[in-house]
């Protein structure tokens, strides 16, 4: 099949399925004219891939991850179990951080529910994380 066939079965673009070529997450065939072509088994593996980059996990793990789903064995199912873990620490912690920033929101709610604005955050409410940039609203 061609990358738009790809594409539309898996409900990814084009432009990513290239994206994932580039990565070294997906390969392809070429027709003689030099078209990408894809078998069946792709479709699963692009599946697999979205359901990756849906858990939060980056194309680079991902890519570290795939010698496990290709050739199993017990070294790689020993590196991906640890690299797994790994992101599901990492996505704990995230989990952790937007849960103190729920409550701290729902504290600010509740602070100001009497029609006046308070500006000073609750009691134990995260401090600001100087490596990440403060959105700026659009204007």
């Amino acid at each position: 099949m061609r990358i738009g066939e790809l594409a539309g079965r898996t409900g990814v673009s084009v432009r990513s399925l290239r994206y994932y070529e580039d990565q070294g997450l997906l390969a392809s065939g070429r027709s003689g004219s030099g078209q990408r072509t894809y078998d069946e088994e792709h479709v699963e593996r692009v599946r697999f891939i979205q359901h990756l980059y849906a858990a939060g996990i980056s194309s680079r793990t991902i890519a570290e991850l795939l010698p496990c789903v290709e050739r199993p064995s017990e070294e790689n199912s020993g590196t991906a179990q640890a690299r797994l873990a790994e992101e599901r620490d990492k996505l704990a912690r995230h989990i952790a951080d937007l849960s103190r920033t729920l409550d701290s929101l729902d504290s600010l709610i509740a602070s100001t529910a009497d029609g006046t604005c308070n500006h000073h955050l609750p009691e134990g409410a995260p401090a600001a994380d100087p490596a990440r940039p403060t959105p700026v609203a659009a204007g």
